[in-house]
């Protein structure tokens, strides 16, 4: 398989303007490529900067050094310095993120939340239904919540039309943070399932898993975050959510 990620000396730093500017460097020196095929998870304590790495290789942060390339549309793009647009395109067509959390669209069906991606990739209606309706029925979310806001329903329930609609679409690169966490067993077969359906469709794959289980069915390799040379990342990390 081809290399569709490559990240090279990868840094991030945060500045603490309400501690006298305080800069927490919490990512140095990150580098990895991740192939078609394969599942790429990152290790190490809480702290490590795990959760920032996913982020920052979605553009959530920017990055204070470092290349970070991906293939979109046939060919490399370096998302450092790219362009908004450029990074809207790949967020559309190439590089998918999946956490545990879903950010809850006031009024908007379950269903509709679901078919959003593909909907955008231009599927049809009916296409993208009949996706939508597998993907929640594998999922166990009764059909009598799919035409209903997904804001009412429980925390368990959220995640898993998150993970629906993270997996409602093929993406050649895609980001996993914690998608397993909190879900009964039951569940998290489903998830690791439909992980596996997508390495074997040729996605690379960057995943957290505190789930030991999850880890070792999906993992091809590791990134031990604790051995980049991050020092203090871990008191970094925590000054860094109590400025917050």
């Amino acid at each position: 398989m081809n290399t569709l990620i490559e990240v090279r000396d990868l840094s991030k730093t945060f500045t603490l303007h309400q501690q006298n500017g305080v800069v927490l460097n919490v990512l140095r020196a990150v580098d990895f490529s991740v192939a078609g095929g394969e599942c790429l998870v990152l290790h190490g304590q809480s702290g490590a900067g795990k959760s920032t790495l996913l982020r920052t290789l979605y553009g959530n942060y920017l990055p204070a050094g470092g290349s970070i390339r991906v293939q979109h549309d046939g060919q490399w793009l370096e998302l450092v310095g790219a362009e908004p647009r450029d990074i809207l395109q790949v967020r559309q067509r190439t590089l998918g993120y999946v956490s545990q959390f879903l950010r809850v669209i006031p009024r908007v069906a379950c269903l509709d939340v679901v078919m959003e991606p593909a909907l955008a990739r231009g599927w049809s209606k009916q296409l993208a239904q009949s996706r939508a309706e597998l993907l929640l029925t594998r999922l166990n979310i009764a059909q009598r919540l799919w035409q209903l806001a997904p804001g009412t329903f429980s925390g368990g329930e959220q995640q898993r039309v998150n993970i629906a609609r993270g997996f409602m679409v093929a993406w050649p690169v895609m980001l996993l943070d914690e998608p397993t966490a909190s879900l009964d067993d039951s569940n998290r077969q489903v998830v690791l399932e439909l992980m596996n359906e997508a390495k074997q469709a040729g996605a690379a794959l960057i995943g957290i898993f505190h789930d030991r289980v999850a880890r070792e069915a999906v993992a091809d390799r590791h990134l031990d975050m604790s051995q980049l040379d991050m020092t203090a990342a871990a008191a970094s990390q925590k000054e860094y959510a109590d400025a917050r």
